[in-house]
């Protein structure tokens, strides 16, 4: 059981770990220190869903169903392209701003809107958590499967978590307006990478 869980854990880390729309948004939410630990909370709890579905047969459900997905794709597309233009927007205006005044800090609501968006408007995450970690998951035998669930699971609950209070622990260093300048360019630029992978795959 300790075995299966360890590869659970081992896969889970694999697919979560490549930067991507979330890593992406639990960084700039550390940096800023803006509701980081509600955003690491909401994603986790999002893959932990994700990940229980998957395992126990939602994978096979999802690759049933190519409209929905082709929707959910294009939603994706829709939403990663707006979060990118949003923040090179930030970061060609940050000149002489200070973080307190950065567009990119927002409330309760607009952070757990964002947090929903760039994990439920993903296709990748539903890839990776449905599909391949299910896939994974359905093919060990059918009493190891929530040790390798839980694996999975703790992954996720392990990378989030240290994202957001590592991000929140360099603040001040991440924080300067270069640095934040830089971020946002990065992070706008992943976002429409992901945004043109996705047409393009559509």
């Amino acid at each position: 059981m300790f075995a299966t869980t360890l590869q659970g854990f081992t896969l889970g880390l694999a697919m979560i770990i490549p930067i991507g729309a979330q890593n992406a948004f639990v960084l700039s939410r550390g940096i800023h220190r803006n509701h980081h630990l509600l955003t690491a909370t909401l994603c986790s709890l999002c893959d932990l869903v994700l990940i229980g579905i998957g395992v126990f047969g939602g994978a096979r459900v999802l690759a049933a169903n190519p409209l929905g997905m082709a929707l959910l794709t294009w939603g994706g597309v829709l939403f990663l392209g707006w979060f990118g233009v949003r923040s090179l927007r930030s970061a060609w205006r940050g000149a002489g701003e200070g973080l307190a005044d950065s567009p990119q800090v927002m409330g309760v609501k607009g952070v757990l809107a964002m947090t929903l968006g760039v994990t439920l408007l993903n296709p990748h995450v539903y890839l990776d958590t449905l599909m391949l970690l299910g896939s994974l998951g359905s093919q060990v035998a059918e009493s190891l499967r929530p040790a390798f669930a839980a694996g999975a699971m703790l992954a996720s609950l392990v990378w989030f978590y240290s994202l957001a209070l590592g991000a929140a622990a360099l603040a001040p260093w991440l924080a300067r307006g270069r640095v934040q300048r830089g971020i946002d360019l990065l992070v706008g630029v992943i976002m429409l990478s992901l945004a043109f992978q996705l047409a393009r795959g559509s």
